[in-house]
């Protein structure tokens, strides 16, 4: 497994944000958004940590920043448990980042664990997100469709037990 450090977001991860926000990198969420609501989720995932309902965090590995992976509190099945998301930029893609990203994450949360679920919801279209949460332990629940970024996205809802050993 690859060697990578979640590092917190920081204010110079502006940079990281708009790099992922290109057609390549958002043709499973619907597009790019526009650049004013780019700043808005930067200043967010800013507050998250100062709050206690998230972390976001830089993905490095030997000083490179790869990609981002991160949580935050949500429900499922009527329950509270983390939610996460991530995202690997295209020259490190396939490289076994996100895998270590989201391994690690999952040890993170589990050592300070207030949830006993952690979710993902990758877009059924892309293939990889999907394949790492299988390769990653979570188990598929359903398939619902969502609007995100004003259009319907078929999304798939993925739960890993926390209290499980891993």
């Amino acid at each position: 497994m690859k060697d990578v450090a979640l590092r917190p977001w920081g204010e110079d991860d502006l940079a990281l944000l708009a790099a992922a926000n290109t057609p390549e990198m958002t043709r499973f969420l619907n597009g790019p958004e526009p650049e004013e609501d780019i700043a808005k989720r930067h200043q967010k995932y800013l507050g998250l940590a100062d709050a206690g309902t998230g972390a976001m965090f830089a993905v490095v590995s030997r000083e490179e920043t790869v990609g981002s992976i991160g949580w935050w509190d949500s429900t499922y099945d009527g329950q509270g448990a983390y939610e996460t998301g991530w995202f690997t930029l295209p020259d490190f893609q396939g490289r076994g980042y996100a895998t270590a990203a989201v391994t690690t994450l999952v040890k993170l949360l589990r050592f300070h664990r207030r949830h006993d679920v952690l979710t993902a919801y990758p877009s059924v279209a892309n293939l990889a997100s999907n394949a790492l949460c299988v390769a990653t332990g979570f188990e598929q629940r359903e398939t619902i469709d969502e609007e995100f970024r004003g259009r319907p996205l078929r999304i798939n809802a993925w739960v890993l037990d926390l209290s499980a050993d891993g």
